[in-house]
Order: C-alpha cells, then structure tokens, then sequence
C-alpha cells in the first residue's frame, strides 16, 4: 500500500511523446532513506520489460533521478533516464514491439522500501507516439503496402520513406515519432505485411518506386526530393533506390551493408544478385548464440561485384550511421567501403558517423536495448550486440543527427 505523504512524480506530465524525456522525483521520504525505484512495462506481443535502481534520499527527503546517481542496479550513475533504456525483457532475445500507435504505451514507476520492499508511491508514464492531430492513414495504393503518416499544421512538409528491420513486417513506431518533427513520413512494409508474401524469392525495385512516386504525389508533401530512413537489410534497399530512381534527396542507413544481401533484387533488366554467406565464419558463444558479425565476405572482392550496389551513380547526400559493436554483420567496415567508393568518385556527399559500443538495432530514444533476437534470415536467435548505456546515448544523438539531416537536404533542395 502506498503511504500517503510520499509522493511519486513524473515531470513535466505523466503524458509524453515516447521520444521525450521526463524526470522522476520522489517526495516525502526519511532524510537519506534508501528507496528502489522500479520501471515496468507490457508490449503489444505481452512481453514485460523491467528496470529497478537503488538510490539514497537527501536531507529534504527526495530523489530526483535527473541528479541523484543510482547506488546499484539495473544501472549506476546519474542515468535521468536510465529507468527507461535499462529496461530489459523477462523472455529472453525479445525486441519491444508497439503494433499500434494509436494509444500509449504505460510505463509503470514504483518506490519501494529500500528496507521491507513495500510499494511507497507509484504512478504511471503514458509514453505516445503520435501528437494530437496527426494524421495515420493506412496505405493500400497498387502494389504498396504501408501506413502514412502527416503532421497537424500548415505544410508542405519534407517527405520520408521509412524502412524498418526484414523481418518486422510493417513498425510504425519510428515512422510516427519522425513525423511529430514536421515530416510527413510513409512506413513502408516490403514483405509478410497483408498481401505481401513472407517468403519472397526476390524483391522488385519498382515497388520501391511505386512508394516514391506515391509520397512524392501526396498533396501534403513537398519537392523536390524525399528521403529515405532505413536500418539493417533495408539499408541496402535504400541504397539500392538511390542509386538508380530519381526523386530521392537524403538517405539515411543505419547498420547496413553496402552491397545486396538475402534476396536478389531487380530493376527493368539489372539484377543486383545477394552477397553469399561465408557459414564457416558462423561463431556460437558460450550461451550458445549465434553471432553472425562476420559471415558476410568483402563486397569489394572481383567474385562479389554482382552484388555490389553502384551508389557512386546516385546523386542524394547520405548519412551512414554505424555502431562498432554491431554482431549482426560489419557495418563499420561497409560503410567505409562505402565511404570510399563515393570519394574514388569525386563525391563528398555523405557523412559517416560511429557509435563505439552500441549494437545493430539503433531505435528511437529511450527504446529498451536488444542484445540479441531472433534474425529472420538465419532462422534462429543471433547477436545484436551493444553495451545499454552506450546503446541509448548512441539512440539518443543519432535520432538529433536524423532530424538535422533531413531538415538541411529535404527543405526546397533539389536532388
């Protein structure tokens, strides 16, 4: 039962877009009382993600988790909203899902008795992902499949397609928190969504055009270009987009390869064929995980140009954003590739910028960490990779880094 004077409070309000940050203060407790906050919450497929932190009262009777450290726990330090990215899921490899972005997600905050474990104050975090007036309309427009979505307020707006893992089917979480930034912003499923087949034996780029020339039509987006956001293997399909249709101003790849991986991808008569996999470099680790980093050979090796995507013909400005901890494959290594097939053609058009110690899967801010999960094209559980501090500071800068990027190329620039 939680004692009456004690006091758990969520700042500015128990409501937020799930990207922002809050601050958690207890009032009301024993000078230098030792209290454990707990976080909690349930996702769309029921998983519970958890976080606890033991912290120490001041002499007035509070913590205030933006400037207390955290004594032990799921974390340590001054970590404002380490309650949130520590959180971590009782089933193991589970990725948090959000299906729909319709409603909040709860997180959950107690206090607890450092003493008796008694609940002394708790509240609840109602975290969204779209701001009032915002339009979500599904999309089943031709061959496309996806859901768009546009801001409140006057536009033309700068358009983004948004591409999300290969086996995630359609996520909107991303795609909807973009658009609260002013973008109208197209989450765009290729595979295993409604009518598009799960097992697919190759992947057309004119889809992909279709999706293009769709965002660009809509009345609410502004030209000249669009951009792309896109993580993993679908960072090789907006390399792909950029390098032979026209329309596309700024891509963003995170953790992807520069060449063509899973699937065969074809475009009127080019086929960019996937890059093979090396299955001796499989490594299993002593929890008995995959770990895949390396099973990918050199896209630049004479036997792999089949595979290799031609970005030195697209004329967009790029962002490769790559996490050194990757254990899904070599995304430093690709981007540098990358980097270098760009600058042997005359071009400065892209950035590259490196995270240290986070893992494949860089979200949105404050998204709990997933180490490991279950990769679709290997079948089983792999290794994601990342330390959750360095993790969530990674999520933290490159979701500003987007933003900015999109805004410098995407507003009345031409391609």
């Amino acid at each position: 039962m939680a004692c009456s004077q004690i006091r758990l409070r969520i700042l500015p309000s128990v409501r937020c877009l799930f990207d922002k940050l809050v601050q958690v203060k207890v009032e009301g407790l024993a000078p230098h009382k030792e209290v454990t906050l707990r976080s909690k919450l349930v996702d769309d497929r029921g998983v519970i993600f958890k976080a606890s932190a033991l912290y120490k009262a001041d002499e007035t009777g509070q913590v205030d988790v933006c400037r207390a450290p955290s004594l032990g726990g799921s974390y340590t330090g001054v970590e404002p909203m380490g309650l949130f990215w520590a959180m971590a899921p009782e089933t193991l490899h589970s990725k948090f899902l959000k299906k729909n972005v319709l409603g909040p997600i709860g997180v959950e905050i107690e206090a607890l008795s450092g003493e008796t474990g008694e609940v002394l104050a708790s509240e609840t975090n109602k975290r969204g992902f779209m701001t009032e007036g915002m339009k979500r309309v599904p999309v089943k427009e031709g061959r496309i499949r996806g859901v768009l979505f546009v801001p409140p307020g006057k536009g033309p707006f700068p358009g983004i397609v948004d591409m999300y893992l290969l086996g995630g089917r359609l996520t909107e979480s991303r795609a909807s928190l973009l658009a609260n930034k002013g973008f109208v912003v197209l989450a765009l499923a290729y595979m295993g969504y409604e009518d598009l087949p799960s097992n697919p034996n190759k992947l057309d780029l004119e889809y992909f055009e279709e999706a293009v020339t769709y965002l660009r039509n809509q009345p609410e987006v502004k030209g000249p270009g669009i951009g792309i956001i896109s993580i993993s293997h679908s960072g090789g399909l907006a390399l792909s987009m950029s390098s032979f249709l026209s329309g596309i101003s700024a891509t963003v790849c995170i953790n992807s390869c520069n060449a063509n991986t899973v699937l065969p991808v074809h475009y009127r008569d080019t086929v960019l064929t996937p890059l093979q996999p090396v299955i001796e470099n499989i490594k299993t680790t002593d929890s008995g995980l995959l770990d895949i980093r390396d099973v990918l050979s050199d896209p630049s090796l004479e036997k792999n140009r089949v595979s290799l995507i031609p970005i030195e013909r697209a004329s967009c400005q790029f962002l490769f954003a790559v996490s050194e901890d990757d254990r899904n494959w070599n995304s430093a290594f690709f981007a540098r590739q990358a980097a270098a097939t760009l600058r042997n053609h005359g071009k400065e058009n892209f950035q590259v910028v490196t995270y240290p110690k986070a893992g494949h899967i860089l979200d949105v801010p404050n998204m709990p960490h997933c180490p490991s999960g279950y990769h679709a094209a290997v079948g089983t559980e792999v290794m994601f990779g990342g330390e959750p501090r360095a993790h969530a500071e990674a999520q933290l800068d490159l979701w500003e880094r987007v933003q900015e990027f999109f805004k410098s190329h995407l507003d009345n620039k031409g391609t």
